[in-house]
């Protein structure tokens, strides 16, 4: 049950403040911003003003009238069905900030993958079309942290499936990217993270969900689309072209953008799409192109952590060698459709695995029971298991010469190795960098 509280409806309440990462810091400047001084406690306390969740911290939180939690941490945990036992709220910061919102001029955008380039889509198309907007949620900044300036038409929300549970209301209109098992130590289970994601969709105030069509797995679940439904296809889009992105899934992504524009009573033609595209920045670590050594195209897609957007990724260079760099930290995925989507590619790709999750993909290759295509019976593709990221790169880069692709598009997170998604594909230049051949690395003729 989601509390439908709203952020001035604490403002003379007791308030706990559990989690104090990015958005839990914003849940704290706007509390103190209110007068408000909240009970401070965190799993891994960063001061000695903030209580551990397991040594005092959740009876602090027990006499609270209302407890905002941060998005990482799960309302399917002990402390957290602990607390809503004893009948204290317990909500987010976006949920309270969309209880007050002027909802008519929200677009809530979720799914598994796709969301944050539908969201910053959105909110270019809708900048070159001269409104004033905040992208926010889940990508960018917190919506109603005191320390945003500015008045603004449009709010584009990006959702995540943690984000979704606390919402007590949604936007007229939602957009729905994609659907892959995700999450599922936070959700506690594949079928209750789909409905969670999905939970957007159907919460008051929404009208209308416009969906990836091209999902089997969200037509399957168009029950949880809300009222009404609005499916969109991949299909030709000559205006996208100045926003520079890659692959059909991107394609569809900026024609869901174009939808959502079009539900918000927007109808620009072509010529006035394309102008409002150009100038687009893209986002880091989404099928970035980040350089090219003696005609292998370098490009990070640091950012999939998952095996969806990494099979999109590899559709992203049809006929293309790719030598893929995939694995990290294990969370229990099910890499048995990269496998089966790999080996049944219909170009030479070169399988470089790294971090946990390496031998995990492995046996899925090895226990695949797909008809290979071709190109990978051929030997001219494989699969080699590397210690780390730097090794990845320079078995990777001679593989693909003279005019493939090294694609760092992991199907995990980064975490253990690296701090986070960025760091990673931070260290995916650097070895890029020091290949032979690099104008920032060595020469030939060393």
């Amino acid at each position: 049950m989601r509390p439908k509280l709203g952020w001035s409806d604490l403002s003379y309440a007791r308030v706990g403040l559990w989690g104090l990462g990015r958005e839990g810091n914003a849940n704290l400047r706007k509390l103190r911003s209110m007068g408000v001084e909240p009970v401070l406690v965190d799993d891994n306390p960063p001061g000695p003003d903030v209580l551990a969740t397991g040594e005092g911290g959740l009876d602090a939180l027990k006499s609270c009238d209302v407890v905002v939690k941060s998005p990482g941490i799960s309302r399917y945990r002990p402390e957290a069905t602990t607390l809503e036992a004893a009948g204290i709220p317990l909500t987010g910061g976006l949920g309270l900030w969309i209880a007050e919102a002027d909802r008519s001029r929200v677009v809530c955008v979720t799914g598994t993958k796709g969301k944050s380039t539908t969201s910053a889509v959105l909110g270019h198309l809708l900048t070159g079309l001269g409104k004033s907007v905040l992208v926010g949620g889940n990508i960018g900044v917190v919506p109603y942290d005191p320390e945003v300036d500015g008045e603004f038409d449009y709010w584009v929300i990006e959702v995540s499936s943690y984000q979704a549970t606390d919402l007590p209301y949604s936007a007229p209109v939602v957009a729905v990217t994609s659907l892959h098992p995700d999450h599922l130590p936070w959700h506690g289970g594949v079928e209750r993270y789909y409905r969670d994601k999905l939970s957007a969709c159907s919460q008051p105030g929404a009208e209308l969900t416009i969906a990836n069509g091209d999902s089997e797995l969200i037509r399957a679940r168009a029950d949880l689309l809300g009222p009404r439904v609005e499916w969109v296809h991949d299909g030709q889009a000559d205006w996208t072209q100045p926003l520079g992105l890659l692959g059909a899934h991107n394609r569809r992504n900026a024609l869901i953008a174009r939808r959502c524009l079009e539900a918000l009573g927007f109808h620009p033609d072509d010529d006035e799409l394309r102008e409002a595209a150009n100038g687009y920045p893209g986002l880091p670590s989404r099928l970035t192109n980040i350089g090219s050594v003696d005609g292998v195209t370098f490009v990070d897609d640091s950012l999939s952590t998952n095996v969806l957007p990494t099979l999109a990724a590899l559709e992203a260079f049809p006929g293309r060698r790719v030598a893929l760099i995939v694995g990290g930290q294990d969370r229990g995925i099910d890499y048995e459709p990269l496998a089966a989507g790999i080996m049944t590619r219909d170009a030479p790709t070169f399988v470089l695995t790294v971090g946990d999750t390496a031998s995990r993909i492995r046996v899925a290759f090895e226990n695949a029971t797909v008809e290979p295509s071709p190109a990978w019976r051929s030997g001219g593709s494989g699969l080699l298991d590397c210690p780390d990221l730097d090794y990845a790169v320079q078995s990777g880069f001679p593989w693909a010469r003279p005019s493939g692709v090294v694609l760092l598009s992991p199907a995990a997170p980064s975490f253990g190795q690296f701090r986070d998604y960025r760091d990673r594909g931070d260290a995916f230049a650097r070895a890029m960098r020091q290949l032979p051949g690099s104008s920032d690395g060595p020469s030939h003729a060393e």
